[in-house]
């Protein structure tokens, strides 16, 4: 009953063709790309750049799009290791249970069911408002004097349905929608290009500057604050660090391609190449962007609701801040999808191996899809977008997704000493050194992370080992199969 009970590799992998909880490889290394694309370029493009340009970092928010995508980078090759390597649905969870033992798996799927499903609701909430305000139609109503978020509950369904069908239809419809989405966002370079003003990048990195009053007290301030006994301040050095730990939220979506390396028809090979080409494409885009919104409007003036549009507005050219509204709703769909395909695997993994019901983890007979943990997590997904008053929820999420690359970065360092044997398609070079330092640069980051935002995180992760000690550690396959095996050696003994 050891909670640092390990799942050996091979066990991993022979999993992956049981009769009923079998998955279907139908992607390929440009498939995982525009899954990549698709979840990555979302709403931390459309929203967070210019709240985090006001906010603490000035122009200088293009340094912290580039410091938030090396911390990326660092650990997106710990993830391309861990999933050419043992190619299994359920991305940090499947790496930490082959390595770091069953109670930190447990911690980490429940940890990314934590990060996925609050993510996936407040994109769709957010989809809902850029639609209603695009086609000018009331997307919520009151229900019994509560207000029901119809068109998020709508898109959910829709979307889960989609998912539903099949890995590779999803990632066709993927494909066309991140081709228009892409294309707005290098129309927003190209045109808004004509528009900067290089007076307003100065200064480049602004003053630091005592936080605005206003807060909540110290659980407005981030850990590394209240360690240090530094006095909040917005802008300096300081805010450039903290607004890189805010969009880190923007690149949210690399990790889930490693999601898909049960559905991939060659993982060795394609699972680099969709993690490497996702996160390459994004951050130049990011940096551009971010470059291009601060020149065209003063940062002081970015913290609205819709900054990209609202720049162009800024200078006379609504006509294209519409089609940016369009873009915007049209980029945000992708993310839900990929969203909600991510939340199912790792669901689907965690029940397959035992710690949540093996119910869970039925494979549709035509499909090939975990369509049991898809329904029910596009239900969840939607009660929560359609019911729920959620705010924004981006550090929420940062600290999970951070929290999970911390894991996979020093699992990769354990298995390279437990399991040199294994063949490796593509290896972390300079290891240890690299693995660890991605998991420095990550916990560095969510050292930045507001107070309350640990406490949160905390409360999760206390309900997690609550429900790990009371099911999953007697009812996991690790612990179930030896009392069998056990029980039916007695038997013959009997007889």
């Amino acid at each position: 009953m050891s909670i640092w009970r390990t799942k050996s590799i091979e066990q991993s992998i022979r999993d992956t063709d049981e009769p009923g909880h079998r998955l279907r490889r139908d992607l390929n290394g440009l498939d995982l790309i525009v899954f990549g694309i698709g979840v990555i370029i979302g709403t931390g493009i459309f929203v967070v750049t210019g709240r985090q340009a006001a906010e603490n970092a000035g122009p200088a928010i293009v340094v912290s799009f580039l410091a938030a995508g090396v911390v990326c980078a660092l650990a997106a090759m710990c993830y391309a290791e861990f999933a050419s390597t043992i190619p299994v649905a359920g991305s940090a969870y499947t790496f930490g249970y082959a390595t770091l033992g069953e109670f930190i798996a447990w911690i980490i799927g429940w940890d990314l069911i934590l990060e996925f499903t609050l993510a996936a609701s407040v994109v769709s909430v957010g989809w809902s408002e850029y639609a209603g305000d695009l086609f000018g139609l009331p997307t919520s109503v009151p229900v019994a004097g509560h207000p029901v978020n119809l068109g998020a509950m709508a898109v959910v369904l829709l979307l889960g349905g989609l998912g539903t069908l099949g890995a590779k239809l999803s990632g066709r419809v993927t494909a066309v929608v991140v081709a228009i989405k892409v294309g707005i966002v290098l129309f927003i370079i190209a045109v808004g290009a004509a528009y900067v003003n290089p007076a307003n990048w100065r200064p480049f990195v602004p003053p630091a500057a005592p936080a605005p009053a206003g807060g909540t007290g110290a659980g407005d301030s981030t850990l590394t604050q209240i360690l240090l006994g530094l006095d909040p301040t917005s802008f300096g050095l300081w805010g450039v660090i903290a607004a890189a730990s805010v969009v880190f939220f923007s690149f949210i979506g690399f990790d889930i391609v490693a999601t898909t390396a049960e559905e991939t028809r060659n993982p060795k090979r394609d699972i680099p190449v969709g993690i490497f080409g996702s996160l390459l494409i994004v951050t130049v885009l990011y940096m551009a962007v971010a470059a291009v919104v601060t020149g065209m409007r003063p940062y002081p003036e970015l913290n609205v609701e819709a900054p990209l549009s609202d720049a162009f507005r800024s200078v006379d050219a609504g006509w294209a801040a519409t089609l940016i509204s369009l873009g915007g709703v049209i980029g945000i769909t992708t993310v839900i999808l990929v969203l909600l395909m991510g939340q199912s695997r790792v669901a689907f993994a965690m029940s397959r191996d035992g710690l949540l019901p093996r119910a869970l983890s039925r494979t549709h007979p035509r499909f090939g899809t975990p369509y049991v943990t898809t329904l029910l997590t596009t239900g969840t997904v939607a009660l929560l977008a359609g019911l729920v008053p959620i705010g924004t929820l981006e550090e929420m999420v940062n600290i999970g997704t951070l929290f999970a690359f911390v894991v996979v970065s020093v699992g990769v360092v354990v298995l390279r000493r437990t399991r040199p044997d294994l063949p490796r398609a593509f290896r972390v070079p300079w290891s240890p050194v690299l693995p660890l330092l991605a998991a420095l640069a990550c916990l560095w980051l969510m050292m930045n992370l507001t107070v309350l935002t640990w406490l949160r995180f905390a409360v999760w992760m206390a309900l997690g080992v609550a429900v790990y000690l009371l099911y999953g550690m007697r009812r996991s396959r690790l612990a179930v199969l030896p009392r069998q095996r056990t029980g039916e050696e007695d038997e013959g003994v009997v007889a």
